[in-house]
């Protein structure tokens, strides 16, 4: 029988256990993907330590909010797809009982999206939720536009890279903020125009002295905390302030420049409206055949290993995303 990756209480990564579970076959409106890889996020992490945004039911809860596979079996009323069609899961939130950690899953027909051409499964896998929350985050809601200096902190993780590269497929200019002066010549080779080492000097100074002394139009922060006062002094006057994520969970500080606009952007909020994730589908489709847009991926791991990958991720150093092969 296919196998799924299931956790009966919250804690460390030894929690997740694989078991056996029959093929579910797909309801009206819905199909059957067999997954051939998933992405490990920092949201799994959370859910399973029990640091979840919302209650998950236990025992036998489950994990995994984007993969890619290959569509095996269609529910009734299903139009526009065929068994064979490579697929990208667009959105999982109902991931308790349909998630991406297993070898097959059902979802509704709306809520798949079809795999670029020439991504095979590995980056696939890693596409959709970073590249999804980066290009809504600056080009959705900070209306990013060629020429906009746009500074990104936690440059090195997967939704930091893929700004990195939707601000050059725009035509603006990424600024990359990284805590290592190790990771400099990673991000620069990676599409940064500059980058800014937080071991070594002030952000605020720094991103003047990249921008002419203007600050930064746009700042797409992924860890919030007590440093986001500091930030936000990066910014120009009436710059857009967008958070991302919270890799720091300490209470964020208010945003010491007053003139900012603030969106606190949530990607799966977008991700169930068909209309942005088709605006969302074609603009990354069209970034992947100009070769733009193409995920980092930092290690692969086999089904059978899905604990050590979660240990991996725990340590805190993945430069790009962590992948898991069913």
């Amino acid at each position: 029988m296919p196998r799924v990756v299931v956790f009966d209480e919250t804690g460390g990564p030894e929690v997740l256990r694989i078991v056996d579970e029959p093929v579910v076959e797909p309801a009206a409106g819905e199909v059957r993907v067999r997954i051939e890889a998933f992405a490990v996020n920092p949201l799994d992490q959370m859910i399973r330590a029990g640091q979840s945004p919302r209650p998950i039911r236990l025992p036998h809860a489950r994990l995994g909010v984007e993969g890619t596979g290959v569509i095996d079996a269609l529910g009734a009323e299903v139009t526009g797809l065929a068994v064979g069609d490579p697929v990208i899961l667009a959105a999982l939130p109902d991931f308790e009982d349909k998630g991406a950690y297993a070898e097959y899953t059902t979802v509704l027909a709306g809520r798949v999206v079809p795999r670029p051409a020439g991504l095979g499964p590995v980056d696939a896998a890693a596409l959709w939720v970073s590249y999804f929350t980066a290009y809504g985050a600056l080009v959705e809601k900070g209306g990013m536009r060629p020429g906009d200096r746009v500074l990104i902190t936690a440059a090195s993780g997967g939704v930091g890279r893929a700004a990195i590269q939707i601000a050059n497929q725009i035509g603006a200019v990424p600024i990359a903020v990284t805590r290592h002066t190790a990771r400099e010549e990673s991000l620069l080779a990676a599409g940064a125009a500059a980058v800014i080492a937080t071991d070594r000097e002030n952000v605020g100074e720094a991103t003047r002295r990249h921008t002419g002394g203007a600050g930064a139009d746009i700042i797409l922060d992924a860890v919030m905390g007590p440093g986001l006062a500091e930030l936000s002094l990066a910014a120009k006057l009436g710059g857009t302030l967008a958070t991302v994520g919270w890799l720091d969970p300490r209470p964020a500080s208010f945003p010491a420049n007053p003139s900012l606009t603030i969106h606190r952007y949530m990607g799966f909020a977008d991700m169930v409206d068909p209309v942005t994730v088709r605006r969302v589908a074609a603009f990354l489709a069209a970034g992947v055949r100009s070769g733009v847009l193409r995920p980092t991926i930092d290690r692969v791991f086999d089904f059978d290993d899905i604990v050590e990958a979660h240990r991996y991720l725990e340590k805190g150093t993945p430069s790009g995303k962590v992948v898991v092969t069913a």
